[in-house]
């Protein structure tokens, strides 16, 4: 397996057995969620592995070099899309994958989660991967390449439950695009939870504690 994305990873207890792949949005890097994963009070020891996403230059931002998940081309982020960008990024995710079902985590314990780019990647990369996952956390985003998912869904995937969020006052992926999104996906027969939040592109403490509350059986369970 060629090198690993470079992460920052956080056990919140001893041999944790539940892992959450955490993707920070563009032009931020790993250390954006930590806060936010060590508010987090969830009933079994998790593993949190937040990676860096690679530095590329962004062609809505001038060509200036930042870390994200897939180029942008153009303010109408679901017009112009990087699909060799996201592609690569979920080539790479892939590999936090199978890294963590390499320690002994099952994948029904693996779950995937993402704002905003990476929130894009972690739809993108979950309902394509060949086994059911413990659960796909998308956050202030929408599923690129929604074009392709009818012929790329993994039927396996169909059965992984899946939050969305989004703030009503999002200037930068408009809420109606994550709602669009939510509703494609559901047409795929997914439990999809999809909640909205006085807030514009961002995370609110409400959002955390809804988080906490969808993970918990999700964990408790298992």
């Amino acid at each position: 397996m060629s090198a690993l994305l470079p992460c920052i990873t956080l056990d919140s207890g001893k041999a944790p057995q539940h892992s959450i792949i955490w993707l920070h949005g563009l032009g931020a890097d790993g250390t954006d969620f930590v806060p936010v994963v060590e508010e987090l009070r969830l009933p079994v020891p998790m593993r949190y592995i937040l990676p860096h996403a690679p530095k590329r230059p962004v062609t809505i931002n001038g060509g200036f070099v930042m870390r994200a998940w897939y180029d942008i081309a153009a303010a109408d982020i679901s017009a112009q899309q990087d699909a060799a960008g996201i592609r690569a990024s979920q080539a790479e995710i892939e590999k936090l994958i199978a890294q963590e079902l390499a320690r002994g985590v099952l994948p029904e314990h693996l779950f995937l989660a993402g704002f905003s780019q990476g929130g894009a990647v972690v739809l993108h990369t979950g309902l394509r991967h060949p086994a059911r996952l413990g659960g796909i956390l998308a956050l202030s985003t929408y599923l690129p390449l929604a074009d392709t998912l009818e012929a790329e869904a993994s039927p396996a995937a169909q059965d992984t439950p899946i939050f969305m969020a989004h703030g009503r006052s999002d200037p930068i992926i408009p809420c109606r695009l994550g709602k669009l999104s939510a509703e494609r996906i559901a047409q795929h027969s997914h439990t999809l939870d999809w909640r909205e939040y006085a807030m514009p592109h961002s995370v609110c403490a409400e959002e955390i504690s809804d988080i906490e509350r969808w993970l918990t059986p999700r964990l408790a369970a298992k």
